[in-house]
């Protein structure tokens, strides 16, 4: 992440001394206001970390790098992406080279095409078909199912919450989404461990960020827990406060194995789809039914 900002600072250096009338028609088209903003927007990708905490945004149409959504990789993975290529081809490059010199160097190949491969496979971000069923509860990440039970949940009607809990390894996408068309009306981040995220105390003491979501017909407060994991080290958030989602839209990704909570009240007639062990595949998979 920070050399990310880093390079970051340097691109919006390069913007202000070369591309002037590019910055100018950005700022023409940037909506909202941010009354002593901390942050330098000047294009869509300057809300990669700020756009849930920042007043700015910009329409989809006026988003010039809108084009790296259907890359097929993670928007917010895309600069692990570059970087990690970027590394393997000038080793493999190199490699390529040396072996006419040293033939034992041809065995170096997997050292670097190995972890390559696990880092695009790793962010990966497949399209998935969303149900239509408006009854249906999607399940919010990829990953195992390991836990559905009833939960102490404060601010919840009873202060309980039927809770399923997802427990994404490294080999799943790690991309999560919306589990029902609403609106979001909170969002709340908690700094703390790192503890296997299958541990019982992960989902209390572990870092991680909560989605409240509410729908209006009937009234229904719908919680999504982003948790880390013992691997995973930055929760991506994209959304913003009482902006509308849509049922298996993209909402941020956890990076490196993690675990994923969905929360209803318990006193909502529901038909449970699925147990403890299911696989289930982020906005494709109904986890449950309202009735």
């Amino acid at each position: 992440m920070s050399l990310e900002l880093f390079f970051g600072r340097l691109r919006r250096a390069w913007l202000r001394l070369f591309r002037r009338g590019y910055l100018r028609h950005m700022e023409s088209v940037r909506r909202g206001e941010c009354p002593g903003c901390k942050h330098s927007i000047l294009d869509p990708r300057d809300l990669k970390y700020w756009r849930n905490v920042c007043g700015y945004s910009f329409a989809e149409e006026d988003d010039p790098f809108r084009w790296r959504n259907e890359l097929g990789f993670a928007r917010y993975g895309l600069a692990e992406v570059t970087c990690t290529s970027l590394i393997a081809l000038t080793l493999l490059f190199v490699l390529a080279i040396s072996v006419n010199f040293a033939h034992w160097t041809l065995y170096l190949v997997p050292i670097v095409v190995i972890p390559w491969a696990f880092i695009l496979y790793f962010f990966r971000d497949p399209d998935r078909s969303i149900p239509a069923d408006t009854s249906a509860l999607v399940s919010p990440a990829d990953g195992t199912v390991t836990g559905i039970e009833q939960v102490d949940e404060a601010d919840f009607p009873g202060g309980k919450a039927l809770c399923i809990s997802i427990f994404l390894s490294v080999f799943d996408v790690h991309v999560n989404r919306i589990p029902r068309t609403s609106q979001v009306v909170g969002l709340r981040y908690f700094p703390g461990k790192f503890l296997d995220a299958r541990d019982p105390q992960a989902g209390v003491v572990n870092e991680q960020f909560w989605v409240d979501l509410e729908e209006s017909n009937p009234p229904r407060r719908i919680r999504v827990k982003q948790i880390s994991g013992a691997l995973a080290r930055r929760i991506v958030n994209w959304l913003k406060v009482d902006e509308p989602v849509w049922a298996g839209s993209r909402m941020g990704m956890i990076k490196f194995g993690s675990r994923t909570d969905v929360l209803i009240p318990p006193t909502d007639p529901v038909d449970v789809l699925v147990k403890v062990g299911d696989k289930v595949k982020g906005g494709s998979s109904i986890l449950l039914r309202f009735k």
